[in-house]
């Protein structure tokens, strides 16, 4: 729920500082003198997209390095111990003993006693879970908070508290926020996907918490942030806890992005539109162009043969010295013709006999 209030509260933050780096980025971009774009513009307003949508991106990476730093920060029973997860009972109590050596308050100075005296209990505790069965499988799936669960013996015993203690009713409450919120007016866009992400994370939690390995996404997961960094593996209530804050992260998005996504995209869409519009409309007006030249010249070609109507030996003469003129200014103007004329020529004066040969 906390998580959900945070996300109401900070969708009215990223206005504030878009406004303050536009007014940075006219003082860099505009000299001095020159005009700025108005407010309420169509240049303006584009910026300001721009810039918003930047301006969450940023807060939303930064939101995902700022979980995960979290988790390494808090640390881990295995990173604490300095065990492998695969490691077994003995190897565990093993490490602990040496550890013991070393953090054992009677091996300390009075003037440490308390503090050492605190972290070797909180390295008993860490062992003491770990080396049995029941305790290592649920901290691995719900975290420290499986401690202080009493009555619990059983890997059954500690599924059926996480599941009905802690995951029911954290979806339960982010449900009736999202409702809730929903009936007000704020998350209306991309509802159907806030929904889905909600119920998928709740479905991959029950399966991360009941099966009896870690679930193949996350090992996945873990082979390739073990390759590319020093980090050590995640564990399935880290992982569970880093999508948790991914999906506040998501929603965040789809309030703050999605919207000016879909805007642009409309604008984009209805510029295109407007062009498309724009150049059928000159198709038109092309077309009635061409018809209108085409009937004037149909007018004139009438207006031209009127006086040759009914005359068959004008019209008969007229074809004869069209087609003379076809002849004289389209075959024989053509290069290959004249070529062809050329050589022909040539060959006749060359084939001629000798006393009929003269210059041409």
């Amino acid at each position: 729920m906390s998580a959900l209030l945070s996300l109401l509260g900070w969708s009215f933050l990223p206005g504030v500082a878009s406004s303050w780096i536009q007014s940075i980025y006219y003082g860099i971009t505009i000299r001095a003198g020159d005009p700025k774009p108005k407010a309420g513009s169509p240049k303006h307003t584009q910026h300001r997209r721009r810039i918003h949508i930047l301006v969450v991106t940023l807060y939303l990476l930064y939101t995902i390095y700022e979980a995960d730093h979290d988790l390494r920060r808090l640390s881990s029973y295995y990173q604490d111990l300095s065990v492998p997860t695969t490691a077994t009972g003995p190897e565990i109590k093993s490490r602990f003993r040496r550890l013991a050596a070393v953090h054992h308050p009677d091996k300390t100075g009075s003037e440490a006693a308390s503090e050492s005296a605190a972290y070797f209990i909180h390295l008993k505790l860490a062992s003491d879970t770990l080396q049995d069965a029941a305790k290592r499988f649920a901290y691995e799936r719900f975290g420290d908070a499986m401690i202080s669960w009493e009555k619990c013996i059983t890997i059954k015993d500690y599924v059926t508290k996480g599941v009905l203690y802690t995951i029911l009713p954290h979806y339960g409450v982010a449900a009736a926020m999202i409702y809730l919120l929903g009936m007000f007016g704020y998350m209306e866009f991309g509802k159907f996907y806030r929904w889905l992400i909600l119920v998928t994370l709740g479905l991959f939690e029950v399966h991360t918490v009941t099966r009896p390995g870690f679930p193949p996404a996350l090992n996945i997961v873990n082979a390739v942030v073990t390759t590319v960094s020093s980090r050590p593996p995640y564990l399935p209530f880290q992982i569970i806890a880093l999508l948790r804050k991914l999906t506040l992260t998501v929603y965040i998005a789809l309030s703050q992005i999605g919207p000016l996504l879909v805007q642009d995209s409309k604008t984009k869409k209805a510029a295109a539109e407007d062009g498309e519009k724009a150049v059928r409309e000159s198709l038109v007006a092309l077309e009635a162009v061409s018809k209108q030249l085409d009937a004037d010249a149909v007018r004139l070609m009438d207006m031209e043969v009127a006086p040759f109507k009914g005359d068959a030996a004008t019209i008969n003469n007229l074809r004869g010295q069209m087609r003379e003129w076809l002849v004289q200014n389209t075959i024989r103007a053509d290069p290959m013709v004249r070529d062809a004329l050329g050589t022909s020529l040539k060959r006749r004066r060359v084939d001629a006999p000798a006393g009929a040969k003269r210059n041409w």
